[in-house]
């Protein structure tokens, strides 16, 4: 099993840092690099990738938060509607935040009259390692506690109580997806296949890990991320399976 390990604040020079926030700016760094080296070596437009990184990473704040803000907690906002913008209260969806990121980045494409589909690609290059750093940072301050568990990945709460940690778990699976796009890579792949691939792993990731969730709002025995999850990974068993023929 995993030691309990937690780590909401830290200080250099005296100046307290959120841990999670930390890892989340490390993660979206690290994609934007790793995109914009990809987009390089695609001979795609990487100064426009730097000014979808601005606009996407806004969109993605945002969307993360109000999507969180609707379905997650609507009671306590409803009654507290000003602690939606408190930048006290925790509370992210990572769904919403990816819906959030979709619209400029679609509105950009549309303006600059740009087919999306390859920069969708070489976006989805680096987005499994952004997450697997980031999710890092939920796993320090343990805010996905799962159901309880003799996993040899379990980790042991304080309480001593062995539970799944989803926060791990979406970390390694980000890792490992990254590292399956790097073994898929050693040949040439059509137009849509990463950004398929990646909505495929990731909307049956979700939908199956979210059962192992425990303080999570549910609707009709689903959260909404599970119902976010459903079309993600049809849309992109579609389009792994089809695209060439659509694109």
């Amino acid at each position: 099993m995993i030691p309990y390990i937690h780590s909401a604040t830290y200080y250099i020079l005296g100046i307290p840092l959120q841990t999670w926030g930390t890892f989340v700016a490390v993660g979206f760094a690290l994609a934007t690099y790793l995109i914009w080296k990809r987009a390089g070596e695609k001979k795609l437009d990487q100064k426009l990738i730097l000014d979808l990184a601005f606009w996407m990473f806004i969109g993605a704040f945002i969307g993360a938060r109000v999507f969180h803000v609707l379905f997650y907690e609507p009671q306590f906002y409803f009654t507290h509607p000003f602690a939606a913008i408190d930048p006290r209260q925790p509370g992210f969806a990572i769904f919403g935040g990816f819906l959030g990121a979709a619209i400029p980045f679609f509105w950009m494409m549309y303006k600059r009259s740009i087919h999306w589909i390859e920069y969708a690609d070489v976006i989805m290059w680096g987005v499994p390692w952004g997450c697997g750093v980031g999710r890092i940072g939920c796993f320090l301050i343990h805010d996905h506690p799962g159901t309880l568990t003799h996993f040899i990945l379990g980790v042991k709460y304080p309480d001593g109580s062995v539970r799944h940690d989803l926060g791990l778990y979406l970390s390694i699976i980000g890792f490992l997806t990254g590292g399956l796009f790097i073994f898929l890579n050693r040949k040439q792949r059509r137009p849509g296949f990463w950004f398929g691939t990646y909505m495929m792993i990731e909307g049956g990731v979700r939908f199956g890990t979210d059962f192992l969730r425990v303080a999570d709002t549910r609707y009709f025995a689903l959260t909404p991320t599970q119902y976010l999850a459903i079309p993600l990974l049809i849309g992109g068993i579609w389009m792994t399976c089809y695209s060439h023929d659509h694109v």
